[in-house]
């Protein structure tokens, strides 16, 4: 895969070992060891991707992927060294489209980068806009909108959302959104789709805690308001 990832990591044993393994996966790939020269590198190299590691000297990871996610929609995966549900839930509020917990083996890594590009380079297809529960999707414009005023969701969200319209009344369970949402077949977190529906609900919901447009289907998974 021809893509250039920029890969933030301050310690420097990771940062190298992770940048071979990536540069053997194919890419080409540029490091920085810290939040502000990630985030001048970013806007210098403008990546097709980006890994990056929470815990950075200077700005930490969140306040880079916030920062990225203010100007672009490039893939961005987080490193962290905690796995706690609000850790994952706060990397994916700042923008994150995955995460990988360290210790980490490459393998994953690059399948989760690889995973992240072929989200980003597909096109969408079928209807234009939807409309489930009272929430409107513009596919094209890659807008949502809810009583005419506009729902600034990430682009995980975004595509999580439009996934589950696409299926409006049909269970869809945490494996088959993983394959489809985030393009894995054989990997992947189910907790990533909990903590993203939990971001989605407090977004377009009247009432997170009563949902209308992402309901829960105790045991299965989640489905889109019926038409």
């Amino acid at each position: 895969m021809d893509a250039t990832i920029l890969l933030v990591e301050d310690d420097a044993s990771i940062r190298e070992l992770t940048a071979r393994g990536l540069a053997d996966a194919g890419f080409t790939v540029v490091t920085e060891a810290t939040g502000d020269g990630g985030l001048a590198r970013f806007r210098s190299e403008r990546p097709d991707a980006v890994v990056l590691d929470v815990m950075l000297p200077g700005l930490d990871g969140l306040e880079v992927c916030r920062a990225v996610r203010a100007d672009s929609s490039v893939p961005v995966v987080m490193l962290t060294a905690r796995s706690d549900t609000i850790d994952v839930v706060v990397g994916l509020e700042a923008g994150a489209d995955d995460y990988v917990t360290k210790p980490f083996e490459m393998v994953e890594l690059v399948a989760r980068v690889r995973a992240a590009l072929r989200r980003a380079t597909r096109s969408d297809e079928l209807d234009d806009h939807l409309d489930v529960g009272g929430v409107r999707i513009d596919v094209a414009a890659h807008t949502v909108t809810r009583d005419q005023l506009t729902i600034d969701l990430t682009p995980t969200e975004f595509r999580l959302l439009t996934h589950l319209a696409r299926h409006r009344g049909r269970v869809l369970s945490r494996e088959q959104l993983l394959e489809h949402v985030w393009g894995y077949d054989y990997l992947g977190d189910s907790r990533l789709v909990d903590a993203t529906v939990q971001r989605l609900r407090a977004k377009v919901e009247d009432d997170p805690s009563h949902p209308r447009v992402v309901e829960t289907v105790r045991g299965v998974g989640y489905r889109a308001a019926r038409p």
